[in-house]
């Protein structure tokens, strides 16, 4: 559940005059990465690596947000998120479905009232209008997160195809930061040999499945390794001064006020 604290089912009896206010993503801070849907693989294999994780629900796709434990590099001090993309595993956030008790094929809509924007003063989007109803925000969640649960099925298909066809292989990413080496591991990526190898019909699957896509897409987000240990804050800082000292000498050489 990653950073969810205390998620519990959405109803009018608990849940009648509380609101949720969005705003910001600082309640992901200490993450280190979170699942992705295949489907999302084209709009952040640009900005993240994509890999491969052994998690509840089996080997997942996971979007790499750091190279230490509990450091999540795309979040800003004030908690913006510093990328183009926002993963809809962060989107969905402060909801969820839970497997209902009684039925393993039913989902139940579930808040998490840790969150900070969790609220009884009328902060943001109500969750019941005044007659009881569930409001119309509470309609769009459920239609975003009834989509999520769609496209994790199909994910799950993808990484089974993967598992099937014994394409994954354990990895360590090894980054050189400051002088330190930083070491991550505890996941998996395509093999490119084993990939090649593949007999003709079973490349025509993963063709016609556009599943290959999604292999090819994982495999060029690797790159985005080098960027995330560029976003790291000794770096960063060390880059920001580079820039200022360059500031302030054009200003002294040339007469430009700089502000």
């Amino acid at each position: 559940m990653l950073f969810y604290a205390n998620a519990v089912p959405v109803s009018s009896g608990r849940h009648a005059g509380c609101s949720v206010e969005l705003g910001g993503h600082a309640f992901c801070r200490q993450v280190n990465s979170v699942p992705l849907t295949a489907v999302e693989f084209r709009s952040a294999a640009g900005e993240y690596p994509i890999v491969f994780a052994v998690g509840s629900q089996g080997i997942q796709p996971v979007a790499v947000l750091g190279l230490r434990a509990q450091e999540n590099l795309f979040v800003s001090e004030e908690g913006h998120w510093r990328g183009r993309y926002v993963p809809a595993f962060v989107r969905r956030y402060p909801f969820v479905f839970s497997v209902a008790p009684d039925d393993e094929k039913r989902f139940v809509l579930c808040v998490d009232e840790g969150f900070a924007g969790f609220n009884r003063e009328g902060r943001g989007e109500p969750l019941f209008t005044p007659e009881g109803q569930p409001s119309a925000y509470v309609g769009k969640v459920l239609h975003f997160l009834q989509e999520y649960r769609a496209q994790f099925l199909r994910t799950r298909a993808f990484c089974s195809r993967l598992t099937q066809l014994d394409l994954l292989e354990a990895m360590h990413a090894r980054v050189s930061a400051g002088g330190r080496q930083l070491a991550l591991g505890g996941f998996a990526t395509v093999n490119r040999q084993r990939l090649k190898a593949l007999a003709g019909d079973q490349l025509a699957q993963l063709v016609s499945s556009d599943e290959l896509e999604l292999v090819y897409l994982h495999l060029q987000s690797l790159r985005n390794f080098d960027a995330l240990r560029s976003r790291l804050p000794a770096l960063r800082d060390a880059a920001e001064d580079l820039v200022s000292r360059s500031l302030r000498e054009t200003d002294g050489s040339h007469g430009v006020t700089v502000h």
